[in-house]
């Protein structure tokens, strides 16, 4: 079944309490996914300070410091670390690709799950706001984040498994439903050179828009091809450091619901988890339409 939450703020004032919201919002939804959870947040000082690229990491083999004294030797600069069990983030002024591939050089069994200027990604196996409130999210701080609570269909209940899957710098994809033809899709992608890190059909569906936008396609185009190219049933968010997208498939049987205010965007699977937004009786509610993509920006 799925949960996904996600919320856009474009009110600076409300960027300190974007963990606390989010929080509220996640609750909400552990009934429909209580395996696993996964959140994404942008812009928190902490968890990606400024000036920074993090990594975000699961399986580490070594401890976190350990880890970041045995990174810090390598790349010649310093690379500070943040244990979040099960989840490790790592800090230093390098480009993604060189902390990424640093990483795999020094801990290759250690599996990426995010990187980026902004973008920390957080997973864990339980319940979701147990995890949520064990990472420190009601204090998270920023301008957009996106969580999902996972019932596991397509795959093995595993912190690796959960979403988000963000494959690409500073994306993220969480996604209720399944896609029918993923499999057909993997193989081409795989032709052109695109590698896989698990069989999660979600994952699939991250890589192909992470495709796309590499390749200089806007975000909006990337969900109108997978529209195009994905079968199934789904409701995917999709965020990027600058931006925020909806979308459905033809059908649109898997629930969504946008609620939009001159303060924030939000989207959740269901209405209650956007029922304690501040102001959200004046909000601009509606069920995104089949196969239309919505995207907002980052002013």
């Amino acid at each position: 079944m799925c949960g996904i939450v996600g919320l856009h703020l474009r009110d600076r004032a409300l960027y300190p309490r974007l963990g606390e919201l989010l929080t509220g919002m996640l609750d909400q939804m552990c009934d429909r996914g209580p395996d696993s959870a996964g959140m994404a947040v942008y812009g928190d000082p902490v968890w990606s300070p400024p000036g920074a690229t993090t990594v975000s990491l699961l399986d580490c083999p070594m401890s976190a410091a350990e880890l970041a004294e045995k990174l810090t030797e390598a790349v010649g600069m310093p690379v500070s670390a943040v244990d979040l069990t099960p989840t490790v983030l790592l800090h230093a002024a390098l480009t993604a690709a060189e902390l990424v591939a640093a990483v795999r050089n020094t801990a290759p069994g250690a599996r990426v799950i995010g990187f980026g200027a902004d973008l920390a990604v957080l997973k864990g196996v339980g319940d979701p706001s147990t995890l949520a409130r064990g990472f420190g999210l009601p204090a998270a701080q920023g301008w957009q984040g996106v969580a999902h609570t996972r019932m596991a269909t397509e795959s093995a209940v595993t912190a690796e498994g959960s979403h988000p899957f963000s494959v690409g710098e500073g994306q993220c994809l969480v996604h209720n439903g399944s896609f029918s033809n993923h499999m057909s899709i993997r193989h081409e992608l795989r032709r052109r050179g695109v590698e896989f890190d698990s069989d999660n059909d979600t994952e699939v569906g991250a890589r192909f828009v992470a495709e796309q936008l590499a390749q200089g396609m806007d975000l909006e185009k990337a969900l109108l091809l997978l529209n195009e190219e994905f079968d199934g049933f789904y409701t995917l968010l999709v965020s990027t450091a600058d931006s925020f997208a909806v979308v459905r498939d033809a059908v649109a049987c898997k629930p969504a619901v946008i609620a939009e205010t001159d303060r924030w965007v939000a989207m959740a699977s269901e209405y209650r988890a956007l029922a304690e937004l501040p102001g959200v009786e004046q909000a601009r509610i509606f069920e995104p339409e089949p196969e239309e993509v919505y995207v907002w920006r980052r002013s």
